[in-house]
């Protein structure tokens, strides 16, 4: 497996990216660790094109983004075109309005909206994929959240990028969720959980508990392409944490 596709979740460095000058200087840092590649989240006001430019002369693939879902829903073409620009084909939503989330009505409302819209995404040869968190596993009828946006979802327009850490958060088994939705996700978060102090905490990767090797395989075998490392909150430098991650998930790309 080859560690140019493992990318940092721009998210994770948020406070570092307020002004043009500080994405610049903090993109030059992800890219000194190794990364290749990064998703574009959390990012402050910076003209899409300045942005390329900034990305091409360091080496690094804008591979994924996370999008305000107004803006997907709204604002397509415009979407469309920055990412076509990018060279970008995966556009992520980073979590479902809150009004979508109380009830098993909202989800098959959402399961249906945000198909069609991914099909407007699909005849411009990009692909919409959705990102859990742990209130997805919210049993309605029996049925978690996001077993009722896989099974009333379009398996073509609406695809997923499962996150490790909240499946784990959610009572789930992160594995069996790789599997479950194999063949509809490109795209992978990645994020350890650890215990500190009786209380579960975001980690970096190698530095929690859950199965790094297996949940690697898994998605090495329904199809994963990119893998994004993400870690909301650091209990060190930011910098230095996706270091660490980078390090891990590289020694573990050249053992499998």
């Amino acid at each position: 497996m080859d560690s140019k596709f493992i990318a940092a979740q721009l998210y994770t460095l948020r406070t570092f990216l307020k002004t043009t000058e500080d994405i610049k200087e903090s993109l030059k840092k992800v890219r000194n660790i190794g990364y290749e590649a990064v998703q574009v989240s959390g990012v402050g006001p910076i003209e899409p094109a300045h942005l390329k430019r900034i990305a091409d002369k360091l080496g690094i693939n804008i591979c994924v983004t996370h999008i305000p879902f107004d803006r997907i829903k709204n604002d397509t073409e415009n979407v469309i075109r920055e990412h076509q620009m990018w060279g970008c084909k995966y556009v992520g939503l980073g979590s479902m309005p809150l009004e979508y989330r109380t009830c098993i009505e909202g989800y098959l409302a959402f399961a249906k909206e945000f198909s069609q819209i991914g099909k407007k995404y699909l005849d411009s040869g990009m692909q919409l994929v959705y990102h859990n968190h742990r209130f997805e596993f919210q049993k309605f009828n029996g049925m978690t959240g996001l077993d009722i946006l896989l099974e009333e979802s379009d398996p073509e327009a609406f695809g997923f990028e499962i996150d490790t850490y909240w499946v784990q958060a959610g009572g789930a088994n992160p594995i069996d969720w790789i599997r479950k939705v194999g063949g509809r996700m490109k795209v992978v978060h990645l994020k350890d959980m650890a215990i500190v102090d009786d209380r579960q905490v975001f980690a970096e990767i190698g530095e929690g508990n859950l199965d790094w090797m297996a949940i690697i395989k898994a998605c090495k075998e329904t199809g994963v392409i990119w893998y994004a490392i993400e870690q909301d909150e650091c209990l060190r430098d930011l910098f230095e944490s996706l270091e660490i991650s980078f390090k891990y998930m590289k020694k573990l790309f050249e053992m499998i």
